[in-house]
């Protein structure tokens, strides 16, 4: 199996969880914040959408300049967001499956006014960013349904809402 299959493989088993907390998230609560300095509910749950399509697009150049990236747009509706999200998913898969293992072990970097910035295998990278990245902002996503009481799905095992065993 290539890097790149395996990496395809847990975002196909990744989407399945990111998808269930995406699709809870509320239309009338998208502006909604928890606290003055967090993120909107909206735009945490489109960060989250765009990041498996934007990641896999930012890796399959050899450099990208922070200048280049611009945050998402505020998410017009939660189905929006979904669709968004699926997209991302389906343009991801088609990058890596077009890398081979020597491309995924290549030096990738971003860089701010010509500095680098980082500088590692471009398998590093999908796994800081695509993954792990995504992991952090999806966690965050429950906590923000756990505060506005919206059930929180089963991610990797039992919620207090759901239970996949049970």
């Amino acid at each position: 199996m290539s890097l790149a299959e395996t990496l395809i493989m847990e975002l196909d088993q990744e989407a399945k969880a990111t998808r269930a907390i995406l699709a809870r998230v509320p239309d009338d609560k998208l502006a909604w914040k928890p606290h003055v300095k967090s993120m909107s509910l909206g735009f945490l749950a489109q960060h989250i959408a765009t990041t498996p399509g934007g990641a896999a697009q930012w890796g399959s150049v050899e450099t990208i300049d922070l200048a280049d990236i611009s945050p998402p747009p505020e998410p017009e509706s939660a189905a929006a967001i979904v669709a968004t999200f699926e997209a991302g998913v389906a343009q991801a898969k088609a990058i890596l499956a077009g890398m081979d293992d020597a491309s995924m072990l290549k030096n990738w970097s971003i860089t701010r006014d010509g500095r680098c910035v980082m500088s590692v295998p471009r398998i590093g990278f999908y796994r800081s960013v695509m993954f792990n990245h995504l992991y952090h902002h999806r966690g965050q996503l429950s906590v923000y349904l756990r505060l506005l009481d919206i059930p929180v799905p089963s991610i990797y095992g039992p919620s207090a809402d759901e239970n996949p065993f049970g």
